[in-house]
């Protein structure tokens, strides 16, 4: 979502099912930034009530600070690093060589491009939500203009093929032959078995057992692209796990195998990769913003998960001062309860699938499970 003093609001993808079903409160004029080295840490949970238009915010403060880009071992300031096996660190060392690489290479650049045009469908549509606007328009006629950033009407359906397409290229680059890829809900399982299949490439993706169940029509949906998908019962055969699966798959199979991470999560270089395939969502909101209202945004909302979809959008804003950012996680059952996935309010720092981040820990520092009504 953006939003400006203009009373602009544009929603990069909804908290949670349905574009018509936000309504932000706050009880204060406190602005809440993701990502900003001069900033404090902030981050907003969401509490879905009985109302379904209405959430709760939690804002939660503290004092450090961050990078925008990694350092040589893959830092943003303490966040990020290569916690993994020594038998995987020539294949993220080259791995960060080939995306620098292709980062100025013009070749590979006009390709993505136009796969990304003629194949994804982009740019994705900047909607004016008229109605919703109305629906929070003050009595005294002021009020947001509410903007949907429909990455929904990608290929595949979201915003996962945006970086299934690079890394996949990038696969090739390498002269890998086989992919794999986790994914929870299977958008991201989705949009890879998708990209595989237009190039001819072998895919294997990770799907806990339990988001199988619940997420069938996707699973039908990749083993039709000529994927396989591997139900992981480890855990609680939800992502994580899967996650840790083909991790373990990528440490067997190194020599012929590349792993599409879909989160901006994972060693060094992937987080730092997986934001700049993404990075087109907020390039197009920038040049969309212009040509509708003259301007930019001045607020910018996203759902915070695994973090791909809100850093494709925020980080072409992460400079522009005058723009708020607002990620917003799911508070489920309240944060003081155990059944909730704001990991950026009540996380603390921890290392998980090969780089230090905020996580849901108990007193031993053993990972406690988010608690999620979607699938993931």
């Amino acid at each position: 979502m953006a939003i400006s003093t203009n009373h602009v609001t544009s929603l990069s993808k909804p908290c949670i099912s349905s574009f018509t079903t936000l309504k932000v409160l706050s009880k204060s004029n406190n602005y809440f930034h993701l990502g900003r080295s001069e900033f404090k840490r902030s981050s907003i949970s969401c509490n879905v009530t009985a109302e379904a238009s209405t959430l709760t915010i939690n804002a939660k403060e503290n004092d450090f600070k961050t990078l925008q880009r990694p350092n040589s071992v893959g830092r943003f300031g303490k966040f990020g690093g290569k916690y993994v096996p020594e038998t995987l660190i020539p294949a993220l060392t080259e791995l960060e060589a080939a995306f620098h690489a292709i980062t100025v290479d013009q070749d590979f650049q006009k390709e993505l491009e136009g796969i990304l045009k003629d194949y994804v469908g982009r740019e994705s549509p900047l909607y004016f939500a008229e109605r919703l606007t109305k629906h929070y328009r003050r009595p005294n006629g002021e009020g947001p203009h509410i903007y949907l950033k429909r990455e929904d009407l990608n290929h595949t359906g979201s915003h996962k093929i945006n970086n299934a397409i690079g890394q996949v290229l990038l696969a090739k680059r390498l002269g890998k032959k086989r992919i794999i890829a986790e994914t929870g809900a299977g958008q991201h399982g989705v949009a890879t078995a998708t990209v595989c299949a237009r190039f001819g490439l072998e895919c294997i993706v990770y799907m806990g057992a339990q988001d199988m169940e619940r997420q069938a029509l996707n699973v039908f949906r990749m083993r039709l692209l000529g994927a396989e998908v591997r139900g992981v019962h480890a855990g609680t055969a939800t992502l994580k796990d899967a996650t840790s699966e083909a991790i373990r798959d990528w440490v067997t199979n190194v020599d012929s195998t590349h792993y599409i991470l879909g989160s901006v999560a994972g060693p060094h270089p992937y987080p730092m990769m997986v934001r700049e395939f993404h990075a087109i969502i907020g390039k197009e909101t920038r040049r969309q913003a212009l040509e509708k209202w003259g301007g930019k945004p001045d607020v910018l909302v996203a759902c915070v998960g695994g973090g791909s979809n809100a850093m494709g959008l925020f980080h072409e804003f992460v400079d522009d001062f005058d723009v708020r950012l607002i990620g917003v996680e799911a508070a489920g059952h309240g944060l003081d309860s155990d059944k909730h996935a704001a990991t950026l309010t009540k996380g603390e720092v921890g290392v998980l699938h090969g780089a230090m981040s905020f996580l849901l820990q108990d007193d031993d520092g053993q990972i406690i499970e988010p608690h999620s009504i979607s699938a993931g």
